[in-house]
């Protein structure tokens, strides 16, 4: 794979069935790829086309019903998925509601089966070089020991390595609160980048992190500065960044601090935002590892930048991205992702921060 071997990316985010249901007259739509997992995924493989496509590692569950099609759409994008089939049981399916702005209301319709740890073993998915983990403060902590544990205990079989992966934390919603500010700051030292949307930030200080006409910039910024000074990753290195939206995205660790604005400007570009947030950490956890030499922390403005052009393929439309050959090589939507970053980094240049 370019001359490098092996899986760059592990989301042990789920893979969920989509339903999701419009206001009138818009009809709704069934049998969609969707779960966090399957965005974040969606994300890596943006910048991964073939053969460094394989590096792209997710696990998808199959129950009983898992329709023909969606099999198809998955061995399309070519990654190093692991498909477990599990016939006594239906695959793990969710509804989803929109209502006036944006209010996005969700609930499962089948059992879901998450994922750990165990799901990795004796799989060349426990040897990626970064995971991306969804979950609750203390179920982060949990997740990251087992898995350096049992890369310990599989030090020896083909494709191990002594190398220290990097975690990204994206903290799940309802457990962004006050009362878990002391979990999650154990958390904070125990992974390389951690990343919560503005409200999810606000949460865990019982703050409002919204502004009237955007977000709350300064007070972003405030609470970024208070993480940091207690410690993120292993020596105080880690960072932060802050998905925020319309309003892009803010980019902190040790010494540095930024804004990114988004991709999407205009909000009729915006056609389904759900999964722009997993799809931004996968394409992230991308330009992390392919940092080479800075590979890891000091590689977060470019891998925001990355983040921030996989969501914007994730958010264009329902669903997922299409994928296409062209002479040119590989497009999603029509567009080469090469072509939208280079477009993303001349707007760069003339952005102002906030």
């Amino acid at each position: 794979m370019d001359g490098d071997h092996g899986i760059d990316f592990c989301t042990l985010g789920m893979f969920i069935i989509d339903e999701i249901e419009f206001p009138p007259p818009k009809p709704p739509v069934t049998d969609i790829l969707g779960g966090a997992g399957t965005y974040s995924a969606l994300g890596a493989r943006l910048f991964a086309p073939p053969p460094r496509s394989k590096a792209v590692g997710w696990v998808v569950d199959c129950g009983s019903d898992f329709p023909a099609e969606l099999r198809e759409a998955i061995a399309a994008w070519d990654t190093g998925v692991l498909i477990r089939d599990t016939p006594e049981r239906l695959t793990t399916r969710g509804w989803n509601g929109y209502g006036e702005h944006e209010h996005r209301a969700f609930r499962y319709t089948t059992p879901k089966l998450r994922l750990d740890h165990a799901a990795l073993a004796n799989t060349p998915l426990l040897w990626s070089k970064s995971f991306h983990l969804i979950c609750s403060p203390v179920r982060c902590i949990d997740l990251v020991t087992s898995i350096l544990a049992l890369r310990d205990q599989s030090l020896g079989v083909a494709g191990a390595t002594k190398a220290r992966p990097l975690f990204i934390w994206e903290p799940v919603p309802d457990l962004c609160t006050v009362n878990e500010t002391a979990n999650c700051l154990e958390a904070l030292k125990h992974v390389d980048v951690v990343s919560p949307n503005h409200s999810e930030l606000g949460g865990f200080f019982g703050k409002d992190a919204n502004g009237k006409d955007h977000v709350n910039y300064r007070m972003i910024e405030l609470l970024c500065g208070q993480w940091l000074k207690t410690g993120i990753g292993l020596e105080g290195k880690g960072g932060i960044v802050v998905r925020s939206g319309k309003d892009g995205c803010f980019v902190a660790y040790q010494e540095f601090q930024k804004w990114l604005p988004a991709y999407h400007q205009a909000a009729d570009k915006v056609v389904d935002p759900t999964g722009g947030g997993n799809g931004f950490l996968g394409g992230l956890a991308m330009g992390l590892v392919r940092g080479g030499a800075t590979a890891g922390v000091e590689n977060l403005e470019e891998a925001a930048i990355w983040g921030s052009i996989s969501a914007s393929f994730a958010i264009e439309q329902v669903g997922m991205p299409a994928l296409s050959q062209s002479p040119q090589g590989e497009t999603w939507n029509n567009i080469r992702v090469e072509d939208r970053l280079s477009d993303f980094r001349q707007r760069l240049e003339k952005y102002v921060q906030p």
